[in-house]
């Protein structure tokens, strides 16, 4: 059986999972990426990511996480790098500001997930390091965690690799047609997956940025304190924090404890921009530590991390065909939450790619629309 010869744009976690599931199907896979694959520029770079099944009411984002966590499992196993960690995760739920949480209980109980549902004293008995005094409950899964992100990467691109995949340097644009080009010359393959992240807006600004949106994200590490080992990850989990706009992920192999908080519509050119946190994030930073994790008040920064994720309306990945060349795959979309779904995500787009199954409805370009707080398995 003749092999389809396949091009991948884009080596962060989408493409390279993306291209590892196309190579292992027997296909002949060329991954592009114009720099080396895992630079600092790179939405899925960074030291870690949470991994954690909460979705809102939707079971669809639920069940994939909980595909993507056992195949995350499957690769560290296969790899023997130690690529995720299961140290829970904790969803504070604010009192009067409950719906995606509540909704979320629903979920977990109809999909099977495991979890425990704790008050704000059973909080303070067991993760001590959290300052609840505005939390009406709080949602314990102890099967999530956190993603050595960067390590995934590139352990995903090493085993892309050993299966006879080709890694290539280059800039990849797009024509007045939205064709994709390199070296001035149209991409020749029996079918081409865009990956880009972010990028992707740009390379296709009529068909992909009238439903994007780009953001820059500030990302901050602090020191645990001496003697201490209450913030690692053998101690804490990771935790979403809504009512405060914020999440973090403990201490893990010595990363100090990261803490976002994100500030709404913060702009970045992914060009031209430095990456480097904004002031604004840091003084937002440190008072969301002092009212939620007091135990770290006075510790210093010790790492930092602006990067860049592309958003849809509606939070939905975008896994659909270009609409005038019918062998060029967008995938992508919702880097906010695409991370820890690599796998399930990667394998999915591989098999609409050689028409194993046409892609959902909700990955579809068309028809997308802003969903409310209540609606969005993202909760915003």
């Amino acid at each position: 059986m003749a092999r389809n010869s396949c091009i991948v744009v884009g080596a962060g976690i989408a493409g390279v999972m993306t291209a590892l599931h196309l190579q292992r199907r027997g296909e002949q896979v060329t991954l592009i990426d114009r720099w080396e694959p895992g630079h600092a520029r790179a939405a899925s770079s960074d030291h870690n990511r949470v991994i954690r099944a909460i979705s809102g009411r939707d079971e669809f984002y639920t069940r994939w996480a909980r595909q993507s966590r056992a195949m995350w499992l499957e690769l560290q196993a296969e790899s023997g790098q130690n690529l995720m960690y299961e140290c829970g995760a904790l969803i504070l739920a604010t009192e009067g500001h409950c719906d995606w949480e509540d909704a979320t209980s629903d979920t977990f109980d109809k999909v099977g997930v495991p979890y425990y549902r704790f008050s704000p004293e059973e909080v303070r008995a067991r993760f001590p390091q959290f300052k609840v005094d505005e939390i009406k409950y709080a949602l314990y899964e102890p099967e999530a965690g956190l993603l050595m992100a960067h390590r995934c990467v590139i352990t995903g691109l090493d085993l892309f690799k050993r299966a006879g995949g080709i890694v290539k340097r280059g800039t990849v644009t797009t024509d007045a047609r939205e064709r994709p080009m390199l070296d001035g010359k149209p991409l020749q393959a029996d079918v081409i997956v865009i990956c880009p992240g972010a990028w992707m807006a740009e390379m296709f600004p009529r068909t992909i940025k009238p439903i994007s949106a780009i953001m820059g994200i500030n990302v901050l590490y602090t020191s645990t304190p001496d003697g201490s080992d209450q913030f690692d990850m053998a101690n804490m989990p990771c935790w979403i924090d809504h009512g405060q706009g914020s999440f973090g992920i403990p201490s893990s192999e010595g990363s100090g404890v990261k803490a976002a908080v994100v500030i709404p519509n913060t702009p970045i050119d992914i060009n031209n921009d430095e990456r480097l946190i904004e002031k604004a994030s840091l003084s937002k930073t440190r008072q969301y530590i002092r009212h939620r994790l007091p135990g770290l008040v006075g510790e210093r920064v010790v790492d930092s991390k602006f990067n860049q994720v592309i958003l849809t309306p509606d939070t939905h990945f975008i896994v659909d065909w270009h609409p005038e060349h019918e062998n060029v795959l967008l995938a992508g979309g919702c880097s906010g939450h695409l991370f820890k779904h690599g796998p399930v995500f990667g394998d999915f787009t591989a098999g609409v790619a050689l028409k194993e199954y046409g892609t959902a409805d909700r990955f579809k370009i068309a028809g997308r629309k802003k969903l409310s707080p209540k609606e969005s398995p993202s909760g915003r």
